[in-house]
């Protein structure tokens, strides 16, 4: 097998698992169903828990300001040629407390949802739904506009924290320095931690 199959044969996604975000932080960004890419790692390897599957290394809480998110590690372990692959890390979370316009919400299914995130991360090291991230390389801090002018996309950078706009100049230095992309406000808040 030559190193880019595996990658390729994952990379696609049928327009049917995909559910363009339309509200919120994400919007302009696509929900890829989750079952999906359980259907493609299967296809690749086998079925779970023999082709392949994952080992939970870590699971936890934690809070920031009065939110409080859950958190799965994973490691996804798959078999190629008969051999056994290294571990595939994925870091996978969710809200379990959550600050609404109506109150508090706390949600029962935050590790699962957790766990779902992670093996999504796991998988798009494979190649698994490479073709929706790769998307003139977004990220999910990046928001898509229409240009006026030439019909293409542009993307803003927004923040990580409160979904403002930033600009470039905003953008790169947290990133170097906070490894995300924060508002100078938000900024604030982190170098205190």
């Amino acid at each position: 097998m030559k190193n880019l199959d595996l990658w390729n044969m994952l990379r696609s996604v049928p327009s049917e698992a995909i559910k363009p975000i339309t509200a919120g932080r994400l919007k302009g960004f696509s929900d890829i169903n989750p079952v999906w890419r359980m259907k493609a790692l299967t296809d690749a390897f086998g079925p779970c828990g023999f082709g392949w599957w994952y080992r939970i290394t870590d699971k936890r809480m934690e809070g920031q300001g009065s939110e409080i998110r859950a958190f799965v590690d994973i490691e996804l372990y798959y078999v190629l040629d008969g051999k056994v692959s290294q571990p595939v890390v994925g870091t996978g979370g969710a809200s379990f407390l959550t600050n609404e316009k109506n109150g508090a919400y706390t949600s029962d299914e935050c590790y699962k949802m957790a766990l779902t995130d992670a093996i999504s991360v796991a998988a798009k090291a494979l190649g698994v739904a490479a073709d929706i991230y790769y998307d003139k390389d977004r990220d999910k801090y990046t928001t898509v506009e229409p240009a006026e002018k030439t019909g293409e996309k542009t993307f803003t950078p927004t923040c990580a924290d409160c979904g403002k706009q930033i600009d470039d100049k905003v953008h790169d230095f947290s990133v170097k320095y906070f490894g995300k992309p924060y508002c100078r406000d938000c900024q604030k808040n982190h170098s205190r931690k």
